[in-house]
């Protein structure tokens, strides 16, 4: 673990979830951890629970505005020299069929699980090269990267999305000689407050209920595994499932 001591690490979307758990655990070993969400008073509660509360610093943030994620990296810069680790984290996850769904939903899907992904990333690798840091790029993806869910083509669109720039951005950097590292870790289904709002909630309880599936720790876990590696070791992909999921 101490890979990860005094680590800069930014966590979007760390107001619920896998990236609260992750900010969490990620300052308990001794990083650095910006959490940025759009929910503020979730991202002060999440600072209250913390022991070590002068190393979670917390942001608030749109991920569909360019320009507040800008001045989030801006503000990172003057007060961390940047980051070393990022973990794309922020996500939201609509069943709006393709037949007659709602564009603003589809659109919310794109901005936040694709495009403002990408613009963290662009941001984050500037300021590594600039630290000069051999740095690591975590994306969340989802199991939809490699299946389709009924009613999800949008959302599983979207996650497809980033198994492509996850893929494509391996190659850029390796043609750049760059040893900063890129890792997508795609979990099934996760007992979290996305798959309760892609869900309907009856059929969320029902299947929490009913099937074992997995918590934010696990995905975390999968988190910490890549990260600790050593620095020749790249975790490509990581895909998670609970034993009980059958797709």
């Amino acid at each position: 673990m101490e890979l990860l001591r005094d680590k800069v690490v930014l966590v979007t979307g760390a107001s619920s979830g896998i990236g609260r758990e992750a900010a969490k655990q990620l300052v308990e070993k001794g990083a650095i951890v910006i959490a940025c969400a759009r929910r503020f008073d979730r991202l002060q509660k999440l600072q209250k629970e913390v022991d070590n509360k002068e190393r979670l610093d917390i942001i608030q943030v749109d991920m569909r505005s360019e320009d507040e994620i800008r001045t989030m990296f801006t503000k990172i810069k003057e007060q961390y020299n940047g980051v070393d680790i990022l973990i794309n984290n922020a996500g939201v996850s609509h069943r709006s069929p393709l037949v007659d769904g709602d564009a603003e939903l589809w659109r919310e899907m794109l901005e936040v699980n694709v495009l403002s992904l990408c613009i963290c990333t662009r941001e984050a690798i500037q300021q590594m090269q600039e630290k000069k840091v051999d740095g690591h790029i975590i994306h969340i993806s989802s199991m939809s990267a490699h299946r389709v869910p009924p009613g999800g083509g949008v959302y599983a669109a979207t996650k497809h999305a980033v198994k492509a720039l996850t893929e494509s951005l391996r190659k850029e950097l390796r043609v750049a000689g760059s040893n900063i590292r890129i890792t997508s870790i795609s979990p099934a289904l996760v007992k979290t407050a996305l798959m309760t709002s892609y869900l309907k909630n009856e059929e969320a309880r029902s299947m929490f209920t009913t099937t074992k599936v997995l918590d934010a720790d696990d995905v975390v876990a999968a988190i910490i595994y890549a990260l600790t590696q050593p620095p020749h070791v790249q975790v490509h992909d990581i895909l998670v499932r609970s034993v009980h999921q059958i797709t």
